[in-house]
């Protein structure tokens, strides 16, 4: 990847200006005029869309409804639940590598998010950056429960050399394998004595301060703890026993390893390359394989010796992975190659590749394993992808500038963030409707 010529650094602060620019002339219910056609405003800080007209009702969820709905400080009220619309008739329940994707929900208002984020029990997080300096929290319903700030007096937390008030830019998050806690990095710091922001072409940490990653609680939405990290924090992955987190820093090119007992940083490890990103851990906690999206490879972690290794060879700019269920395969987006490419866990062999859009971004995976999903950032569309054999089965248009995409597995739902300023839900828990 030829960072120092890439211009999406550029380009997504103007989108973002240009969004907020509009929300703040035209209020919430201009917002939905950005985007075309008339849509009622939901009674909280975000405008909901539904997708359908005169498309059938949404068939009861495959699972019931756990969203969590507590009353706290950066808590909505009373939190209203969208109503689903499906933009098409659906048929029975089925696998994932057999349904259909069928918009059904439309989020916008302050939003601007980097990556979303399903906890697994029920919640997602979008994390805003530094457009909106918020992480917004929507239950598996799309209701709007909570918007968190960034801002955090690092004296509280035992961080002096910053005094008053700070803020941060919330980039990725993973969740405690309980979904207590969510883990949040923070692409830069905003207050005394920090640095200007990094940037995404920089080849070092020189010129930057190091950043912060937050722990939130998920039941209060309070920042309940935050530690020091590297320079330009990125993605953010938990071990599977809970007992480590796991910080992929652009700027100086290493993995933070944080103790999430304690909330201290037990080890940096340099990944021997430029600008690392998405991270998978394996099943025994003991292995994180780690995308150097300024390369072609992914190297494999040893957490215990703090060995790395070239693991494989994947495309020109990796930048996230994914596990598949059985933990035997990995799958991984080449942002300048234009590829998902499989990777035999076992050997690092790449086993198959499949060209898709334009410059592929996050992926997510679905809970038995046998779909995909990819969103293009340069062709605003995101991609089905059936796992078993990387066909691709379905190519939906999106907002412009999608970014992020996590699948929610207690409704089978996939979401979608874009910088444009929008988060779409798509349902895959259904098979197409038999003629």
């Amino acid at each position: 990847m030829i960072v120092k010529q890439d211009p999406v650094f550029v380009r997504r602060r103007r989108v973002a200006a240009a969004g907020l620019a509009a929300t703040l002339g035209l209020g919430a219910v201009g917002v939905s005029h950005l985007f075309g056609g008339p849509e009622t405003a939901a009674p909280t800080a975000h405008t909901v869309h539904t997708a359908g007209s005169t498309a059938t009702s949404l068939h009861a969820q495959p699972v019931a409804d756990r969203s969590p709905r507590p009353t706290a400080t950066n808590a909505v009220a009373k939190p209203t639940t969208p109503t689903p619309s499906p933009a098409a008739t659906q048929g029975k329940p089925g696998p994932s590598a057999d349904t259909r994707l069928v918009r059904i929900l439309r989020l916008t208002g302050d939003l601007s998010s980097k990556s979303v984020v399903a906890s697994g029990h029920g919640q997602v997080f979008a994390q805003n950056m530094m457009y909106q300096h918020t992480m917004a929290v929507f239950g598996a319903d799309g209701a709007h429960l909570a918007t968190i700030p960034d801002k955090v007096d690092l004296a509280a937390y035992g961080v002096s050399g910053h005094p008053g008030t700070s803020k941060g830019a919330p980039v990725e998050a993973a969740f405690s394998p309980d979904g207590r806690t969510a883990w949040v990095s923070n692409y830069s710091m905003y207050g005394k004595d920090f640095l200007p922001e990094g940037r995404d072409a920089c080849t070092g940490p020189a010129g930057a301060s190091r950043s912060f990653l937050y722990a939130v609680d998920t039941t209060t939405y309070a920042v309940r703890s935050v530690v020091q990290v590297g320079t330009v924090p990125k993605y953010v992955a938990v071990t599977p026993d809970g007992k480590q987190v796991l910080v992929t820093n652009w700027c100086s090119m290493d993995l933070t390893v944080v103790d999430a007992a304690t909330t201290k940083v037990v080890a940096t490890i340099p990944v021997g390359g430029l600008h690392p990103r998405g991270i998978v851990v394996s099943p025994d906690s003991r292995t994180a394989y780690v995308a150097v999206m300024g390369s072609d490879k992914v190297v494999s972690v040893d957490l215990k010796t703090k060995d790395v290794r070239v693991f494989a060879h994947t495309g020109q700019g990796p930048r996230h992975i994914v596990m598949s269920p059985d933990a035997r395969l990995l799958y991984v987006t080449n942002n300048d190659s234009g590829t998902v490419t499989e990777v035999d866990r076992a050997t690092g062999r790449v086993l198959r590749t499949v060209k898709v859009g334009a410059q592929p971004r996050s992926m997510a995976i679905s809970s038995d394993g046998g779909a995909l999903y990819v969103v293009n950032y340069a062709s605003s569309t995101m991609m089905k992808i059936r796992a078993s054999d990387l066909k691709i089965l379905q190519t939906v248009p999106t907002d412009s500038l999608p970014i992020g995409i996590t699948y929610e597995p207690t409704r089978k739902a996939v979401w979608v963030s874009a910088y444009s300023g929008s988060i779409t839900v798509f349902d895959d828990s259904r098979l197409a409707p038999t003629t």
